[in-house]
Protein backbone atom coordinates (compact mmCIF):
# COMPACT_ATOMS: atom_id res chain seq x y z
CA UNK A 1 0.00 0.00 0.00
CA UNK A 2 1.51 3.52 -1.11
CA UNK A 3 2.57 6.01 1.94
CA UNK A 4 2.93 9.42 1.71
CA UNK A 5 5.89 11.11 2.70
CA UNK A 6 6.54 15.08 3.71
CA UNK A 7 9.98 16.20 3.48
CA UNK A 8 11.03 19.46 4.45
CA UNK A 9 13.67 21.44 3.20
CA UNK A 10 13.47 20.79 -0.35
CA UNK A 11 14.29 23.36 -2.53
CA UNK A 12 15.98 22.68 -5.48
CA UNK A 13 16.80 19.74 -7.93
CA UNK A 14 19.65 18.74 -5.89
CA UNK A 15 17.49 18.34 -3.32
CA UNK A 16 15.46 15.62 -4.98
CA UNK A 17 18.21 13.62 -6.21
CA UNK A 18 19.66 14.03 -2.89
CA UNK A 19 16.19 12.92 -1.11
CA UNK A 20 15.84 9.95 -4.09
CA UNK A 21 18.97 8.73 -3.18
CA UNK A 22 18.76 8.62 0.00
CA UNK A 23 15.28 6.56 -0.33
CA UNK A 24 17.34 4.13 -2.49
CA UNK A 25 20.04 3.61 -0.43
CA UNK A 26 16.93 2.94 2.38
CA UNK A 27 15.41 0.27 0.12
CA UNK A 28 12.48 2.19 -0.53
CA UNK A 29 10.71 2.14 -3.94
CA UNK A 30 9.50 5.73 -4.98
CA UNK A 31 6.53 5.96 -7.30
CA UNK A 32 6.35 9.98 -7.46
CA UNK A 33 8.69 12.34 -6.00
CA UNK A 34 8.45 16.38 -5.97
CA UNK A 35 9.76 18.82 -3.93
CA UNK A 36 8.08 18.32 -0.34
CA UNK A 37 6.17 15.21 -0.98
CA UNK A 38 7.02 11.61 -1.90
CA UNK A 39 4.87 8.48 -2.26
CA UNK A 40 6.53 5.41 -1.42
CA UNK A 41 5.50 1.48 -2.25
CA UNK A 42 6.34 1.04 1.73
CA UNK A 43 8.36 2.31 4.36
CA UNK A 44 11.48 1.13 4.87
CA UNK A 45 11.41 -1.75 7.92
CA UNK A 46 13.75 0.30 9.89
CA UNK A 47 12.21 3.98 9.99
CA UNK A 48 14.62 6.00 12.36
CA UNK A 49 17.67 4.91 9.68
CA UNK A 50 15.32 7.05 6.94
CA UNK A 51 15.06 9.90 9.16
CA UNK A 52 18.62 9.71 10.77
CA UNK A 53 19.59 9.24 6.59
CA UNK A 54 17.56 12.29 5.42
CA UNK A 55 18.13 14.55 8.74
CA UNK A 56 22.28 13.99 7.76
CA UNK A 57 21.93 15.90 4.66
CA UNK A 58 19.69 18.52 6.00
CA UNK A 59 15.91 17.41 5.25
CA UNK A 60 13.53 16.19 7.89
CA UNK A 61 10.52 14.17 7.57
CA UNK A 62 7.44 15.99 8.81
CA UNK A 63 4.40 13.96 10.81
CA UNK A 64 3.04 16.98 12.04
CA UNK A 65 -0.23 18.63 9.98
CA UNK A 66 0.72 21.98 10.78
CA UNK A 67 4.59 21.71 10.00
CA UNK A 68 3.31 19.90 6.71
CA UNK A 69 0.90 22.84 5.45
CA UNK A 70 3.88 25.41 6.26
CA UNK A 71 6.32 23.25 4.41
CA UNK A 72 3.31 23.21 1.44
CA UNK A 73 3.12 27.07 1.58
CA UNK A 74 7.10 27.03 1.56
CA UNK A 75 7.26 25.45 -1.72
CA UNK A 76 4.84 26.79 -3.47
CA UNK A 77 5.90 30.09 -2.71
CA UNK A 78 9.62 28.94 -3.74
CA UNK A 79 8.31 27.88 -7.22
CA UNK A 80 6.52 30.84 -7.78
CA UNK A 81 9.78 33.42 -7.05
CA UNK A 82 11.90 30.86 -8.54
CA UNK A 83 9.73 29.46 -11.23
CA UNK A 84 6.86 31.21 -12.42
CA UNK A 85 7.80 34.47 -11.61
CA UNK A 86 5.67 36.74 -10.13
CA UNK A 87 2.47 38.92 -11.21
CA UNK A 88 2.74 42.50 -11.34
CA UNK A 89 3.33 44.95 -8.39
CA UNK A 90 -0.40 45.03 -7.56
CA UNK A 91 -0.04 41.02 -6.84
CA UNK A 92 -0.94 40.07 -3.31
CA UNK A 93 0.61 37.91 -0.93
CA UNK A 94 -2.10 37.10 1.17
CA UNK A 95 -5.06 36.50 -1.66
CA UNK A 96 -2.12 34.25 -3.24
CA UNK A 97 -1.84 32.06 -0.77
CA UNK A 98 -5.21 31.99 0.59
CA UNK A 99 -6.13 30.42 -2.81
CA UNK A 100 -2.71 28.16 -3.24
CA UNK A 101 -3.82 26.60 0.08
CA UNK A 102 -7.45 26.53 -0.33
CA UNK A 103 -7.96 28.14 3.49
CA UNK A 104 -7.83 30.99 4.76
CA UNK A 105 -4.97 33.51 5.14
CA UNK A 106 -5.35 34.68 8.48
CA UNK A 107 -4.81 31.02 9.75
CA UNK A 108 -2.42 30.25 7.49
CA UNK A 109 -0.08 33.25 8.46
CA UNK A 110 -0.99 32.34 11.97
CA UNK A 111 0.56 28.87 11.47
CA UNK A 112 3.54 29.87 9.84
CA UNK A 113 4.63 32.44 12.47
CA UNK A 114 4.05 29.50 14.94
CA UNK A 115 6.27 27.13 13.26
CA UNK A 116 9.22 29.67 11.86
CA UNK A 117 8.92 32.12 14.39
CA UNK A 118 8.97 34.71 11.58
CA UNK A 119 6.17 36.26 9.74
CA UNK A 120 5.46 34.94 6.40
CA UNK A 121 6.19 37.96 4.70
CA UNK A 122 9.30 38.35 6.56
CA UNK A 123 10.14 35.06 5.03
CA UNK A 124 8.71 35.74 1.83
CA UNK A 125 10.59 39.22 1.33
CA UNK A 126 13.89 37.45 2.43
CA UNK A 127 13.01 34.40 0.25
CA UNK A 128 12.82 37.13 -2.77
CA UNK A 129 16.22 39.04 -1.48
CA UNK A 130 18.09 35.74 -1.76
CA UNK A 131 17.10 34.89 -5.56
CA UNK A 132 17.69 38.45 -6.15
CA UNK A 133 21.37 37.71 -4.64
CA UNK A 134 21.74 34.81 -6.92
CA UNK A 135 20.76 36.57 -9.88
CA UNK A 136 23.28 39.69 -9.26
CA UNK A 137 26.00 37.07 -8.13
CA UNK A 138 25.94 35.50 -11.64
CA UNK A 139 25.22 38.59 -13.34
CA UNK A 140 21.93 36.70 -15.15
CA UNK A 141 19.85 40.07 -15.69
CA UNK A 142 20.01 43.80 -15.10
CA UNK A 143 18.78 44.76 -11.89
CA UNK A 144 16.07 46.60 -13.83
CA UNK A 145 14.41 42.79 -15.13
CA UNK A 146 14.99 41.28 -11.68
CA UNK A 147 13.10 44.22 -10.24
CA UNK A 148 10.41 43.66 -12.89
CA UNK A 149 10.33 39.83 -12.77
CA UNK A 150 10.25 39.57 -8.67
CA UNK A 151 7.19 41.73 -8.92
CA UNK A 152 8.82 45.32 -7.68
CA UNK A 153 6.95 48.40 -8.59
CA UNK A 154 10.14 49.69 -9.54
CA UNK A 155 13.57 49.03 -9.39
CA UNK A 156 13.65 51.54 -6.20
CA UNK A 157 11.38 49.50 -4.19
CA UNK A 158 13.63 46.70 -4.74
CA UNK A 159 16.80 48.76 -3.84
CA UNK A 160 15.53 50.04 -0.54
CA UNK A 161 14.34 46.56 0.29
CA UNK A 162 17.60 45.04 -1.11
CA UNK A 163 19.34 47.59 1.44
CA UNK A 164 17.61 46.50 4.57
CA UNK A 165 17.84 43.41 4.33
CA UNK A 166 21.44 42.75 3.16
CA UNK A 167 23.10 46.53 3.97
CA UNK A 168 23.80 47.35 0.25
CA UNK A 169 22.34 48.11 -2.96
CA UNK A 170 21.74 45.36 -5.66
CA UNK A 171 24.32 47.26 -7.47
CA UNK A 172 27.20 47.53 -4.32
CA UNK A 173 26.27 43.93 -3.80
CA UNK A 174 26.93 42.80 -7.71
CA UNK A 175 30.74 45.05 -7.08
CA UNK A 176 31.22 42.63 -4.39
CA UNK A 177 34.16 39.91 -4.93
CA UNK A 178 32.64 37.93 -3.05
CA UNK A 179 29.37 37.44 -2.53
CA UNK A 180 27.36 36.38 0.90
CA UNK A 181 24.88 33.61 0.27
CA UNK A 182 22.57 32.48 3.22
CA UNK A 183 21.38 28.82 1.97
CA UNK A 184 17.33 28.45 1.37
CA UNK A 185 16.57 26.42 4.04
CA UNK A 186 18.10 28.95 6.53
CA UNK A 187 16.78 31.71 5.41
CA UNK A 188 14.58 33.49 7.85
Amino acid sequence: MPHELHIKNMVCDRCLRSVRTILRDQCVQVQELTLGHAIVDALPPNSLALEQALNAQGFALLEDRKARLVEQVKQALLRLIRTDGLPDAGWKLSEFVAQAMAKDYASVSAQFREQENTTLEKWFIHQKIEYVKELLAYNEAPIKEIAYRLGYSSVAHLGNQFRQVTGFTPAEFRALKAHPRTPLDQVR
